[in-house]
């Protein structure tokens, strides 16, 4: 008798551990997770950063990110540096280069300048040009060659100079001009906003132009650091219709998981409609093709509608948003890439910062960024953001091909029942590991009766509410930036 006893005390306690062990593996594997606070960016700064400070106007110690523009990044040893055109908010700007540097991309400190004036021979050519403009930077050979632009406004007038040291904070020696254009002479292209770009097989090339002419590709000398074919201009590789339609400031990466070269150029006016696009080609001299195919060098009358877009000014919620969000630099650090660009306050234009974001690639190898600013990453691995609980409200963004203008959020609900807005609607998501489609409903004028985007979700910081959050990036079916941002409050459902 107490031999049975035993046999069942042991087959109940056999049972309820069992059942304990299902529940546990129910409850930590198959349901939704939650991120731990390490697997999100730390805060950037003990409180919220402002966007217009007037107390440090005249203290370039404390400009940090403020009074950036046209900043060009490089990292050398454990230090990131920009090097950008002076600007300064209420006051006159001085001749020279801008450089800062920050361990994390996040705090930045001011350096100094590249130079106290503009050299004689460019001051000259450009009719009394007083500054420099749009610079970048390389190191080759253990030589760093900072590549600059003197113009009079308005005019092709311009001058690109080389400038060398051996050391990434200078002190310069002036090398002189790497090329010059003049109104009248045998070019097409503006010399200004020199992007220096080596290409797969070491070779040193520079993007440059302007509207005036358009974008051109030259081959640099890698021993001089100027041009190889002094009397040509090069390859045309991008251009808009006419002049009333701009087009500035490239720079070209190469990533070698898809063997393909990407430029980015920036289109509208740098105060309020500046943004960046992108096209790719298999070689660096072109053609270049946006996400549906079109060659960046069309002038035709569809040609506003070229360039995919990766960043134009914005606004989520809780903040006046950002304005003249173009002008960008291109970084790549071991597997990660970034992109800097301009930003101006939603409430002052006047005041210009540095921005970087984090670049994510889609499957089919297109660069798209973070909503959200750089603010570091994760301490831990985000594995558990493949199961993360996503449903209830977010904010949505969509960055429209044809319409720069500044671009605002709107409510997206995602239901537990996998519908979008409408718990008994058409419209509905899908989450495979961090890829997020976005389903609308379109019968007769849709593929398949569906419109899809694709965005990967990732978990960044919230520059706007002061606190970690999911975001999403990605594009529509028609090449359309997407970008999305958990809102604070999360609703069950």
């Amino acid at each position: 008798m107490k031999k049975k006893l035993m046999i069942w005390l042991f087959a109940i306690i056999f049972l309820l551990i069992s059942a304990l062990a299902i529940m546990f593996y129910l409850n930590n594997d198959q349901k939704p997770k939650t991120l731990q606070a390490s697997q999100y960016p730390s805060p950037p700064a003990e409180t919220p950063i402002e966007k217009i400070t007037t107390n440090i106007i005249h203290d370039e110690s404390k400009w940090t990110t403020n009074n950036t523009h046209d900043a060009e990044i490089i990292k050398v040893n454990d230090w990131y540096y920009t090097f950008s055109t002076d600007y300064k908010v209420a006051g006159t700007p001085l001749p020279g280069i801008q450089i800062r540097k920050s361990k994390d991309m996040i705090n930045w400190m001011f350096v100094g300048r590249v130079f106290d004036n503009v050299s004689y021979e460019a001051k000259a050519w450009t009719n009394g040009g007083s500054t420099y403009w749009a610079p970048d930077v390389v190191e080759i050979n253990g030589t760093f060659y900072l590549y600059y632009s003197v113009s009079e406004l308005g005019t092709r007038n311009s001058y690109i100079g080389l400038a060398t040291s051996a050391s990434i904070e200078g002190p310069w020696d002036d090398q002189g001009s790497v090329i010059k254009t003049k109104e009248g002479d045998s070019f097409t292209v503006n010399a200004i906003d020199p992007g220096i770009i080596i290409d797969k097989d070491g070779t040193p090339w520079m993007a440059y132009g302007s509207y005036f002419g358009g974008i051109f590709v030259t081959e640099i000398n890698k021993a001089t650091g100027k041009l190889k074919n002094t009397d040509k201009e090069g390859t045309l590789i991008a251009q808009r219709q006419n002049n009333d339609f701009a087009i500035e400031g490239p720079a070209i990466m190469y990533n070698p998981d898809t063997d393909m070269y990407y430029l980015t150029v920036s289109y509208g006016w740098l105060e309020d409609t500046y943004n960046v696009r992108v096209a790719r080609s298999e070689s660096i001299q072109g053609p270049y093709l946006d996400y549906n195919g079109k060659n960046m060098i069309d002038i035709s009358d569809e040609s506003f509608d070229t360039g995919t877009k990766l960043v134009s000014s914005y606004a989520f919620n809780n903040d006046s948003g950002w304005l003249g969000t173009g002008h960008n630099g291109l970084l790549q650090d071991g597997d990660n890439y970034y992109l800097t660009h301009n930003a101006r306050a939603g409430d002052d234009l006047y005041w210009s910062h540095l921005h970087v974001r984090e670049i994510i690639w889609t499957e089919d190898g297109w660069p798209v960024v973070s909503p959200e600013r750089y603010a570091g990453k994760p301490i831990n691995s985000v594995e558990s953001l493949k199961t993360e609980k996503i449903v209830g409200q977010w904010e949505q963004i969509v960055l429209s091909r044809i319409d720069d203008s500044m671009a605002t959020s709107t409510t997206l609900h995602l239901y537990k029942n996998g519908k979008i807005d409408d718990e008994n609607g058409e419209d509905y998501w899908e989450l495979k590991g961090d890829t997020l489609s976005l389903y609308w409903y379109a019968p007769g004028d849709a593929p398949n009766d569906y419109w899809v985007d694709t965005v990967t979700v990732l978990p960044q910081w919230d520059w706007e509410n002061w606190q970690p959050t999911l975001v999403f990036t990605g594009l529509s079916q028609d090449g359309t930036a997407v970008w999305g941002k958990r809102l604070p409050t999360e609703e069950k459902k």
